[in-house]
């Protein structure tokens, strides 16, 4: 409860220009056009913010930036993933300063460390951290789909306050969920019928991801269901799946592209700021790009 956040909040992403530059000003058009939209918080620097080809530099930049724009109107979550424990803390103490909320943190990538290490890495995290911990389980990025002891054994750790559970398995999430709601505050509802159906019998906290892209529609799909519409929930939710089916595998990983690139190709086809993605990315090939309009113009986006 050290923490309010719930409903939807999106890992946004962040807009490059032609060049691979960093564009401050799409960012800031893009930033306005969600908090109108409704969003519950943000997301900055997760794997659809492409922080894996932003340099320590540029994130403290891009938190600077986020934070003058958002602070105080809606909760900031910074994706401070990193190799290192101490590249971890010295992101959570810029986002702190820059007036983020939370740490939004996956395990080590790449080098699949062992459930001890797995622990010791966050527990380093913890201490060290200017901010509450997101503990991010995240198999399509680091290859390590975090089992329940892992998790429990993380939710007891002091600043830890919440887990995105994104794995592709119902049993595992309904497991962490159901087990740890009462120590953390737990993301990674489905906007469907199951996710609904969970929701309206044992509540819950919420969901991270998809960008935001389809606008006032994520957000609402919780707001339905915090006044008790679930018909109106269940159409709002109806739009993100079919966004998530059409785009994306049942394990989370893009259909055509990388997930950055269709969400960016999403953002753009609506005439808002995407921009581009940055290599070794590639932006969606044409034949691509208009299979996303076509979605979106089934859901009557364009």
């Amino acid at each position: 409860m050290r923490v309010d956040w719930r409903g939807y909040i999106p890992a946004i992403t962040t807009p490059f220009d032609r060049d691979g530059a960093m564009d401050f000003p799409a960012l800031g058009r893009l930033l306005e056009w969600l908090h109108s939209e409704g969003m519950h918080g943000l997301v900055v620097a997760g794997t659809t913010g492409e922080w894996t080809s932003i340099s320590a530099v540029e994130r403290h930049a891009l938190f600077n930036a986020v934070g003058a724009q958002m602070k105080g109107k809606l909760p900031l979550i910074a994706g401070c993933t990193a190799f290192t424990a101490a590249e971890v803390v010295d992101f959570t103490i810029s986002a702190a300063a820059s007036g983020f909320e939370g740490a939004l943190v996956t395990p080590p990538p790449y080098i699949r460390p062992g459930d001890d290490e797995i622990v010791n890495f966050y527990r380093a995290v913890s201490e060290g951290s200017a901010l509450p911990i997101c503990v991010y389980n995240w198999p399509p990025g680091t290859g390590i789909d975090m089992p329940y002891s892992v998790l429990e054994r993380l939710a007891a750790l002091e600043n830890v306050v919440a887990i995105k559970q994104s794995t592709g398995d119902l049993r595992a999430f309904t497991q962490t969920y159901f087990g740890l709601k009462d120590q953390v505050r737990v993301f990674g509802h489905s906007m469907d019928d199951a996710g609904l159906a969970l929701l309206k019998g044992a509540g819950g906290d919420g969901t991270m991801g998809a960008g935001g892209v389809l606008g006032r529609a994520q957000p609402d799909f919780y707001n339905h269901i915090w006044a008790g519409d679930f018909d109106a929930a269940r159409a709002c939710g109806r739009q993100d799946r079919v966004i998530m089916d059409a785009w994306y595998t049942p394990n989370l990983v893009g259909r055509f592209g990388s997930g950055p690139a269709i969400l960016k190709a999403a953002l753009n086809v609506q005439n808002l700021p995407g921009g581009h993605v940055r290599a070794p990315l590639m932006d969606v090939s044409d034949r691509d790009l208009d299979s996303i309009r076509a979605t979106l113009a089934s859901l009557g986006r364009v």
